[in-house]
């Protein structure tokens, strides 16, 4: 399966946002309507106090909150000035309906980001 890059299926989005580095997107326990692509800069993830990911260029973040409803497991903060476009529900099922590969990307991303935070979660309770 290749490797999607999510900046062109957004590269024509009238919608994207700029946000200079530090700005917090969205918050842990947030209610979340919107996931995001990034088009330009870097966006840190972070559980607690903790940075688990960094998310580049081409990248998506915040899909969980489209698939299930639930509040945010995350928080997202600009590390660099960005440039993102938000993806809303209708949109996104949109995408998984008409963009070939699309949804398993999305599925693939969500697993290889629990396969990661079950390892840190191992080799935190190793002795």
């Amino acid at each position: 399966m290749p490797n999607m890059d999510t900046t062109r299926i957004f590269r024509n989005a009238d919608n994207v946002v700029t946000y200079d580095a530090g700005h917090v997107i969205f918050r842990e326990r947030d209610p979340g309507d919107l996931m995001y692509a990034v088009m330009e800069g870097e966006v840190e993830i972070l559980v607690g106090d903790k940075s688990v990911e960094t998310i580049g260029v081409g990248g998506i973040f915040g899909e969980m909150a489209l698939i299930d409803d639930g509040p945010r497991s995350a928080t997202a903060r600009t590390k660099t000035a960005c440039k993102l476009v938000p993806v809303t529900p209708k949109r996104f099922m949109f995408l998984v309906e008409q963009t070939p590969f699309f949804a398993i990307h999305v599925m693939k991303l969500m697993s290889e980001r629990m396969r990661r935070m079950n390892r840190t979660l191992v080799a935190s309770a190793e002795p």
